[in-house]
């Protein structure tokens, strides 16, 4: 049994304002919330991106001939303290995924410093080492490659070694666990939030005769190591992660009022994924086969299936499963949906998606 609520006023898309946007900063407006949501929202992703949001940077670096953090070089005309700090601006990008994980543990990077008289004398006798001289862009991309680290006076050819580790916000050099950590490698402090600026506004907005709605608009700089787009995509997730710790306590669900106009909408977006044939949303041919084997012709047949009655299936292992239901959850679906409130049964099913293209088809121009 679930409670009945009145409706909530939700936004029924973010809007980006592209007059503003730049490849580092973005204004989002998102409206009408109901009074007062424009605050605990705004203020909630705030609080995320600011804190939570994740990118590699280095945390310590060891160069050959160099023994300590205060040590001066021969040739070079900054010490050691000064290359550090330069070295706290280098920024990385790398987005690990499922499929690609680079783990948790610093990643060596290994890259041969070869200063030539040649390049100096063409420099007016100094010759300003980039972050892009010292550093192998194939494993990250290296979003400042013209950064400034020092500045040669005299023909150099050093091996320099970094370790990369991915992190949230900013930790000290005493904060870092490296194994084997040898006597001349220099750990310094990392700056591993992405985001720099977060700022929002709630202003009011018209809904119907209403004016008291709210209108939340909120601007996301970033530093290039990640996009503003995908700041804010994450920090919603972070934030729906910890909202369902509290799930355990559902005693009663809720459900809300829609208008009419809401509930066709909703059921025809559902209606145009379930009538997707199997071989539409480019399953491997192991996986379609085994669904075309089992009679299963479209996603609405699918998604009713249990996910232990699928493992029955002949050749269809947990390989294929995980693919399926992969595929499932880009289309917000999952097996074993329960579609009744929409008259939708594994009795029926094959019967309301004929009816439905019927429908479709009849509406659509000639």
């Amino acid at each position: 049994m679930a409670v009945k609520y009145g409706k909530f006023e939700m936004p029924a898309k973010i809007k980006v304002d592209d007059e503003t946007k730049k490849p580092t900063f973005t204004r989002f407006i998102a409206e009408p919330f109901e009074r007062g949501y424009g605050h605990t929202v705004g203020n909630g992703l705030r609080r995320i991106l600011l804190t939570s949001m994740e990118a590699p940077a280095i945390i310590s670096m060891r160069m050959e001939g160099v023994l300590h953090e205060y040590a001066a070089i021969e040739g070079i005309l900054e010490d050691i303290t000064h290359i550090l700090l330069n070295l706290k601006g280098a920024l990385l990008r790398k987005l690990p995924t499922e499929e690609h994980p680079y783990g948790r543990e610093p990643m060596p990077l290994t890259k041969i410093l070869d200063v030539t008289q040649e390049m100096i004398d063409k420099n007016g006798g100094q010759y300003v080492v980039k972050l892009q001289d010292v550093m192998d862009a194939a494993l990250f991309e290296i979003v400042n490659p013209d950064l400034p680290l020092f500045t040669a006076t005299k023909p150099q050819n050093r091996r320099i070694d970094f370790k990369v580790a991915i992190g949230r916000g900013y930790v000290p050099s005493e904060r870092h666990a490296i194994a084997d950590k040898s006597s001349d490698e220099i750990v310094i402090d990392a700056i591993f939030s992405p985001v720099r600026l977060v700022n929002y506004l709630v202003e009011n907005t018209r809904v119907g005769q209403d004016t008291d709605f709210d209108r939340l608009i909120l601007e996301i700089t970033t530093d290039g190591r990640i996009n503003p787009e995908e700041a804010l995509s994450f920090a919603t997730q972070i934030g729906i992660l910890h909202f369902q710790v509290f799930e355990q306590l559902q005693y009663l669900p809720l459900s809300f009022e829609q208008t009419e106009e809401e509930i066709n909408t909703d059921r025809e977006t559902l209606l145009s994924k379930l009538a997707l044939k199997i071989n539409e949303i480019e399953l491997s041919v192991r996986s379609t086969n085994c669904l075309i084997g089992a009679n299963i012709e479209t996603i609405g047949e699918l998604v009713l299936m249990p996910e232990i009655e699928m493992l029955k299936f002949r050749n269809f292992g947990k390989k294929s499963l995980n693919e399926i239901k992969s595929k499932l959850e880009e289309l917000g679906l999952y097996l074993g949906m329960d579609l009744g409130k929409m008259g939708i049964t594994r009795d029926n099913v094959k019967e309301v998606i004929e009816e439905y293209l019927r429908e479709k088809g009849a509406k659509e121009p000639q």
